[in-house]
């Protein structure tokens, strides 16, 4: 590798030497001072990577003398030093590779061409549901569900780990990707051999989560991208960006009593979303740094994609230091960290000189106080105070389209006060609702709107930090003390994210008041937040339906998208583990928490939160005397390992997959079919008709769910078909190594919303025909009207508004947009990940003028549209002409979202994997 600007030197630790990219050697050449710590990190990574053709010293020029009032217009590429995966986005991964090694070898290369070359970790997390849950052996019998389940997925990834080089796998019932990354897997200064000699460098990665950017918080670069791109990573293949725009986050103060770190990320991602850092990375600092543990600074750089920022990273210092300490790791490994980071001025110190930012955005951390988000969306915060007049301002949308009342009305001079022993009748209350009647343990309650029926500790966000659970268990302590309990028709579920967590809820002798509460353990992995909270229980089910009521979840999760956490819960909010526990004993959120009772205690008198709540110092005390690095060891001991189920899994052997054509879990996905070594063009679009005109934020959750497949949706059918009963349908994440299911779910959530059809939900669309055809439009799911069209070779495209692929770095919501040959996508802004992976499938992202949208155009789906001007795609902007089935004309302009002259190499060749392969084949070829 070139080294233009001697930057190569040693650093001694110990009895250890380790050659390194020397920063400083490069200020004397630039002045990097100011640099802010990510950029120097990016810096760092061209230095070590300067090898004349993807990395040149203009490069490295342009990031060291990065200017913070420039618009981002220098492509670099940068290359991560690992990969991290969970298994719904790992196994369509693992997939992609196994298919490349046969199309490799039909395109003269050798199969072991297609290996990681970098560290590849993935972390099964993603399959468990909660199918059981409120009792002492839910863990063991939803381990045993998941098994039964996912036995064909789980023997696929352990064919991957004896075939690939450099890839493990982390097996069920060990923790969440995220917590597991930060507890164990992350480095922070990695080591390796290069040219034959030892090389020190700073830890970076690539995730096919999200939510990789938790690791962020101690101070390791790294982000969500598609399985696509991390796939390119895993081949040696960098990764194309422009140097972005840096927002600096001043944090000061500390958090006052009674509010959590769950309360600070709600508040700082509602103020990034209203500033706008989307695309941008996001860099913390200030003297409030002092005061946040790290477990809090993992929390706010795991929302990170809720806030849009690309990262939200912290630096190292000694609060990092003291963070590997006690999770366990070696201190040798300690000292590299501590003397790589003082060698590179990479290291934070209170009071440090401030680096120049593209922008700068304050926080006083004692302005924070108690609060939620939703109910549909992470960045509707809303104040702990407020949370039942946001129930009322939000649940007449939810109900509009409710045909009467139902068997049941509430009578007006009954409210849950009254019931439950209060005196103050709140004049909300008196209003009259549907109410179901159910029976639950031969007991009788009442559903109405508002009630919560899911209350699940569950999310990396949160239980990765011990404040937030051991807060929890302190209040579940003096709850069951006041003689409460939990409302009999919430689900109850506690997902605690790792091993250690148990154990220190053991060791703090709070475990057991979760229990009595309802919140059993139900597994080891992310459950509710991404939609695996399981099913609701029959009469739960039966009532909600009974009347079409508008329940409410409260999860300490990141997500709170429709459709995600469950189909029949059209309201979801997001909260801190403490409140969880609470809005599960008050049992609706049509409450006050801060001053209204959330029940009646043994002695006949009113409970209120303020009653219950622990103080900082009391959760502080137990932390102090109950986390230790010997809980981390013994846990993380032989974390590959697996337990017996996961050892007796039967797997193949072979470079090559064996693929089983009868399998609806993993199949030989179609991209490479008919691939030749010969690269397209980027051609202009013709005739082609409207999929869908959709609103703002459809997130990737819209476009690709994760949770139950119908069994009268297209997915359902197609897997009756092959003799799959309902009951083991699984979920669409579940079934991500399977493009038959997948591409049948594409567009399928029950809560997407077509504008063809007004306010109607479900993935419908309108068919109008082969070319030509005077035939009314036909009513179909868009799955049907897709093959249809593709079968008369009709192209499509989809109309979108603001924040389009918003949520989960999901690269099925790309790859099945390809498969249903919808060629591209016109919106009015993209959510990063998901432009970049419409971009890796071929499918041309497009954006409209500011102000304009397909509304302002007067387009309403019937139209023929062309799309031209492209110009091999060399063009920044192009025409789009949709012409009505009158005759008439409307032409406007469009961005052209091709934004490197990479990206421009990879769609040319029909995708960024079908570019790596080229050029595998013809490197074995030469």
């Amino acid at each position: 590798m070139a080294d233009t600007f001697s930057t190569r030197t040693t650093l001694q630790v110990g009895d250890k030497a380790y050659t390194y990219a020397s920063l400083p050697k490069l200020g004397e050449r630039f002045e990097i001072n100011h640099l802010p710590y990510s950029l120097k990190i990016l810096l760092e990574n061209l230095l070590r990577h300067e090898d004349g053709v993807s990395v040149l010293p203009q490069h490295i020029e342009a990031v060291a003398k990065w200017d913070p009032a420039a618009e981002p217009g220098t492509e670099i590429a940068f290359m991560p030093a690992r990969v991290v995966l969970q298994d719904f986005t790992g196994v369509p991964c693992v997939v992609d590779l196994a298919a490349m090694r046969d199309a490799v070898v039909k395109l003269g290369g050798n199969p072991d061409q297609i290996n990681p070359l970098i560290p590849s970790e993935l972390v099964i997390d993603h399959s468990v549901q909660v199918d059981v849950f409120g009792r002492a052996d839910a863990l063991d019998l939803n381990g045993k569900i998941e098994f039964e389940r996912n036995k064909e997925r789980y023997g696929f990834l352990r064919w991957g780990q004896k075939a690939f080089r450099n890839f493990q796998v982390v097996p069920p019932n060990t923790g969440i990707v995220h917590q597991v990354n930060l507890e164990h897997l992350a480095r922070v200064v990695m080591t390796g051999d290069h040219d034959g000699q030892a090389w020190a460098y700073p830890d970076t990665v690539f995730g096919t989560d999200s939510h990789t950017t938790m690791i962020n918080g101690i101070g390791v670069l790294g982000w969500g991208v598609g399985g696509i791109e991390a796939e390119a990573a895993m081949l040696g293949q960098p990764s194309s960006m422009l140097i972005p725009e840096v927002v600096g986050f001043r944090l000061g103060g500390r958090l006052p009593e009674g509010a959590t770190a769950t309360d600070l990320v709600l508040t700082v991602t509602q103020m990034l979303r209203k500033h706008g850092v989307v695309g941008k990375f996001v860099e913390f600092f200030g003297d409030g740094l002092q005061h946040l543990p790290l477990a809090d600074r993992a929390t706010i750089g795991n929302m990170a994609p809720e806030y849009g920022a690309t990262c939200g990273i912290f630096p190292i210092d000694a609060e990092a230091l003291r963070y590997l300490r006690l999770s366990g790791r070696g201190e040798e490994q300690i000292a590299l960290v501590e003397a790589y980071a003082r060698a590179q001025g990479l290291w934070h110190e209170p009071g440090a000189a401030q680096a120049r930012y593209s922008d700068v955005l304050h926080l006083d951390m004692g302005d924070v106080r108690p609060s939620l988000a939703g109910p549909r969306r992470p960045q509707d915060r809303v104040l702990l105070e407020d949370v039942k007049q946001n129930f009322h301002d939000n649940v007449g949308a939810l109900v509009a389209n409710r045909d009467g009342n139902g068997d049941g009305t509430r009578d007006p001079q009954i409210n849950r006060f009254e019931r439950d022993g209060g005196d103050q009748p709140q004049a909300q209350h008196l209003a009259a609702r549907p109410i179901s009647r159910i029976s639950l343990a031969d007991e009788e309650h009442e559903l109405t709107d508002g009630s919560v029926v899911i209350a699940a500790i569950t999310s990396c966000t949160n239980t990765s930090n011990p404040a937030v659970m051991l807060g929890a268990g302190l209040l579940a302590r003096n709850a069951v003390a006041k003689g409460l309990k939990a409302a009999p028709w919430v689900k109850t579920s506690l997902g605690p994210g790792s091993l250690v967590v148990t154990d220190y809820l053991k060791k703090a002798g709070v475990l057991d008041d979760l229990e009595k509460l309802g919140f059993f353990v139900v597994g080891y992995g992310c459950t509710t937040c991404i939609g695996n909270s399981g099913p609701l229980p029959e009469a739960v089910s039966k009532g909600i339906a009974q009347n079409d009521l508008a329940v409410a979840s409260v999860l300490s999760g990141n997500r709170n998208f429709e459709g995600r956490i469950h189909a029949e819960v059209k309201m979801n909010y997001l909260a801190s583990p403490p409140l969880v526990v609470a809005y599960a004993i008050a049992g609706t959120v049509d409450i006050d928490l801060t001053s209204e009772p959330l029940g009646t205690g043994s002695d006949g008198q009113p409970v209120y939160l303020r009653d219950i709540w622990p103080s900082n110092r009391e959760i502080g005390d137990f932390i102090a005397s109950t986390i230790g690095p010997e809980m981390f060891k013994q846990n993380y001991a032989d974390v590959f390992k697996g337990d017996t189920r996961w050892n007796t899994i039967e797997s193949p052997d072979g470079e090559l997959y064996a693929w089983d054509d009868g399998s609806t879990y993993i199949k030989n996905p179609p991209y490479f079919e008919g691939m030749t070594m010969e690269v397209g063009g980027i051609a202009d679009l013709h005739g082609a008709r409207v999929m869908g005109i959709f609103g703002d934020s459809i997130t990737t959750d819209h476009i690709s769910p994760a949770g139950n497949i119908k069994k009268d949706s297209p997915a359902g059918r197609f897997l009756q078909s092959r003799g799959v009963q309902p009951t083991d349908f699984n979920s669409y994440g579940s079934r991500r190594g399977n493009d038959d299911v997948m591409v049948r779910g594409t567009f399928a959530n029950i809560r997407i919303k077509n504008l063809f059809f007004d306010g109607e939900e479900g993935g419908n669309t309108l068919y109008f025909g082969s070319p030509g055809s005077t035939s009314q439009p036909e009513k179909m799911s868009i799955y049907d009207a897709a093959m249809k069209y593709i079968a008369g070779g009709v192209p499509t495209v989809v109309f979108a508004g603001k924040e389009y692929g918003t949520g989960s770095s999901r690269d099925w919501a790309a790859k099945g947009t390809n498969l249903l040959g919808i060629r591209a996508v016109v919106a009015q802004s993209f959510e990063r990940i998901h432009r970049a992976n419409l971009v890796g499938m071929g499918v041309l992202p497009l954006q409209f003028r500011e102000g304009e949208n397909a509304q302002s155009h007067g387009l309403d789906g019937t139209e023929v549209i062309d799309v031209t001007g492209l110009q091999d795609g060399q063009a920044k902007t192009a025409t789009v002409l949709a012409t009505r089935a009158d005759g008439t004309k409307k032409t406007f302009e469009v961005d052209v979202l091709l934004l490197t002259p990479k990206e421009v190499e990879y769609f040319r060749h029909g995708g960024l994997l079908h570019y790596v392969l080229r050029q595998l084949a013809a490197r074995k070829a030469a």
